[in-house]
């Protein structure tokens, strides 16, 4: 008997061939395609801005985050990428120096050319202020001259205990005991003025001559041993001196008359770790009830402040090459702009 077969109708698919005509072929290049098409329609993408020329302070572009998806944006990506420096975007903040040696040295290490010093020369509290990153002298490129001011060098010039003690008693009435007390505790400090030195201060404080400190100091002594003693007499000379006799009101001896001179000298320095300066000080007494009351008065204060911060001054600029300005920046150290008058 014949074998006999039946044929396949000829609309009949068979699996693997529908399997293989129902495949769609891909290629690599087709996928990376999909791929960007995919992340454009949900993801992030980093596009780069050009800046317009008439932006000033900017770089010539910056990068920023496209946000695709239901509600697109573009966001900064500052924050994040601040997360990842390894050093900061530029010098901020303030150093304390402790000296004008100091704040020259630490300005030539980091000065820039457009670097500046203001100076403070307020006799209560003098100070420089160096602002390393001050604005550019000219515009640059058409990008503008200004400039963060946030990098600073600043010296408050700090008074030397000496002169404290001197300022802090400057001008108040001490009683006899007081006043001997304090002018020995204070002898060191007092000069005895070379005969030119002398004739030139004396001028300025119109008197004959200033004292030495063996006349203050045997005007303390002389002070101690009449305490409690009534003024007998007082005599004024033509030299400006004056002599003063005491009598012991318990004994009713009568004291050896005492020289005071109308003015003396100190030696101290005016700022701690400075070289002491020549100070005039007049010496003024009020009798009151037949007992004498003591003032002294620093000679010219303010001027002598202002001339040592003009020395300052004038070392700094030699010794770095920048310019120096009485006044103070217009910017504070954290950025905010001075609308009035302030400090640094």
């Amino acid at each position: 008997m014949a074998e006999t077969t039946t044929p396949t109708p000829m609309n009949e698919p068979i699996v693997g061939e529908a399997l293989r005509l129902e495949t769609i072929r891909i290629d690599g290049d087709a996928v990376e395609k999909l791929a960007s098409l995919g992340s454009r329609a949900t993801g992030v993408e980093i596009e780069w801005i050009d800046t317009p020329a008439e932006l000033l302070g900017l770089p010539d572009s910056f990068p920023v985050a496209v946000v695709h998806g239901d509600k697109p944006e573009v966001r900064s990506i500052k924050a994040l990428a601040d997360e990842y420096r390894l050093y900061p975007e530029f010098r901020r903040g303030v150093a304390q120096v402790g000296d004008v040696a100091s704040l020259i040295d630490l300005l030539n290490r980091q000065k820039l050319e457009s670097s500046v010093v203001f100076a403070i020369s307020d006799w209560k509290k003098p100070s420089l202020t160096a602002v390393v990153d001050y604005h550019d002298l000219a515009r640059r490129d058409g990008r503008g001259d200004a400039n963060w001011g946030k990098h600073r060098l600043h010296y408050a010039f700090p008074f030397s205990d000496e002169w404290r003690t001197w300022l802090a008693h400057d001008g108040k009435p001490m009683d006899q005991a007081e006043f001997a007390e304090f002018v020995e505790e204070r002898a060191p400090d007092m000069i005895a003025l070379v005969e030119a030195e002398n004739a030139h201060h004396a001028r300025e404080l119109q008197v004959d001559r200033i004292g030495s400190p063996i006349q203050i100091f045997e005007l303390a002594r002389g002070l101690e041993i009449n305490v409690g003693g009534k003024v007998k007499q007082n005599i004024k000379l033509q030299s400006g001196e004056a002599k003063i006799s005491f009598e012991e009101s318990h004994t009713g001896r009568d004291g050896a008359p005492i020289t005071v001179p109308g003015a003396f000298a100190l030696s101290i320095p005016l700022f701690y770790n400075e070289e002491p300066i020549t100070i005039p000080v007049r010496l003024r007494y009020r009798l009151i009830g037949g007992a004498i009351v003591w003032t002294y008065k620093l000679f010219r204060v303010d001027r002598l402040v202002a001339e040592a911060v003009k020395l300052a001054k004038d070392e700094v600029r030699e010794k770095t090459g920048l310019p120096v300005y009485e006044g103070a920046p217009e910017m504070l150290a954290d950025g905010r702009i001075l609308t009035g008058a302030g400090g640094a």
